[in-house]
């Protein structure tokens, strides 16, 4: 796969997903939070593939930032999810 192929995907899918959520209400964040961690880890296994297959060094390391910011993405929305759930059920810790 070429390099310049995987920086156009990279970076189509960038805007798009930033293009999605920046529309998304603040009621509906929550729950579609929680509901995109299984595809965020999803999202992960394609940087990793893509990153596996960058032939340039800066590929790699912009599929190396994907992961990064694939796992913080889910590791944030599992905690807004706790946060969520704290609320519903009344408690403090």
């Amino acid at each position: 796969m070429s390099p310049l192929l995987l920086l156009a995907v990279f970076v189509a899918s960038t805007l798009l997903g930033y293009k999605i959520i920046s529309h998304v209400p603040s009621l509906l964040h929550t729950p579609l939070m929680s509901a995109m961690n299984a595809l965020s880890g999803v999202i992960i296994l394609g940087a990793l593939t893509a990153a596996h297959l960058a032939g340039s060094p800066i590929f790699l390391l912009l599929g190396a930032l994907a992961v990064v910011m694939g796992i913080v993405n889910v590791f944030g929305g599992f905690d807004i999810t706790h946060k969520m759930l704290r609320m519903v059920a009344g408690t403090k810790k």
